[in-house]
């Protein structure tokens, strides 16, 4: 575990944060016991949160796959989190080597490693901003010096706008970043939902009183009809917007969601602007 703050006492008083709780649940080592200590207690409830994870890194690697074959060379992704197995600049510069990526978290330790980890990279990089900031990361400088937004973008939302509580907030974020991407971008989004409810309403509220109460991001699963304004303006890719298992899964996916599809608890699409 990267130390940081006053050594071990600083890490016991670190607070819990999605970043860090996300990576505690792909099996990684950088979180703290604030971290451990929400992640646990969220597992108590859902166990299946560990897989749905896998899952949601694995659909986001076929849909960059899927970007970089159709051309798309840049990429820009909001809630990146920590870096673990299958980083977007590894698999998008794996098919195009100068392909460019941005990173962008509101968890210093997220892009802290994440710079770590790119020193060398002269087409990637990383930078610390809100999502529900879009404007100002549309203008930040390091942004722009490696998105080019006259060309296509590969603008990639995964399990990031749960965290933005008002949906028309959320709505209206997608609608400024959207408006700056030229024709040819794409939108890459998983938010988790609600809809078709695998557990009762009460663990559901449980659930969200541990990142209310242990983090700064507050958790708001939407239903199918508040996800499909993600897509305004967007031409919707084959197979639409579908479960997290369902979305072009390939022939090696050992699909423990084949025969409940819902368990996955995430609805996933990919969009391209015409």
């Amino acid at each position: 575990m990267t130390s940081v703050g006053n050594g071990a006492q600083g890490a016991h008083q670190k607070p819990a944060t999605a970043a860090r709780m996300y990576d505690y649940y792909l099996g990684g080592i950088h979180n703290f016991p604030a971290d451990q200590e929400a992640a646990k207690a969220m597992l108590e409830r859902s166990p299946l949160i560990r897989t749905i994870a896998r899952y949601n890194r694995a659909y986001l690697s076929r849909a960059v796959r899927y970007l970089t074959s159709i051309g798309v060379r840049q990429f820009l992704d909001l809630g990146s989190g920590i870096p673990t197995e299958g980083n977007v600049h590894e698999i998008a510069q794996a098919d195009i080597p100068d392909a460019r990526v941005v990173y962008v978290d509101i968890d210093p330790e997220a892009v802290s490693e994440s710079l770590e980890m790119l020193a060398g990279n002269q087409y990637a990089t990383a930078i610390r901003a809100n999502v529900r900031e879009p404007q100002a990361i549309l203008d930040n400088p390091q942004v722009g010096k490696l998105i080019d937004f006259s060309q296509p973008v590969g603008l990639l939302m995964v399990a990031v706008l749960h965290f933005v509580e008002d949906n028309d907030e959320a709505w209206g974020i997608v609608r400024t970043l959207r408006s700056a991407l030229a024709p040819g971008s794409h939108l890459v989004l998983a938010h988790t939902t609600v809809d078709e409810l695998v557990f009762d309403p009460e663990l559901l509220k449980r659930s969200q009183e541990i990142y209310r109460r242990q983090t700064s991001t507050p958790l708001t699963p939407r239903k199918r009809s508040d996800v499909v304004p993600f897509f305004d303006g967007f031409e919707l890719v084959e197979p639409g917007i579908t479960w997290l298992n369902q979305w072009r899964p390939g022939p090696d996916l050992v699909d423990e969601f084949k025969d409940n599809p819902q368990m996955s608890s995430f609805y996933v699409g990919v969009g391209r602007l015409a």
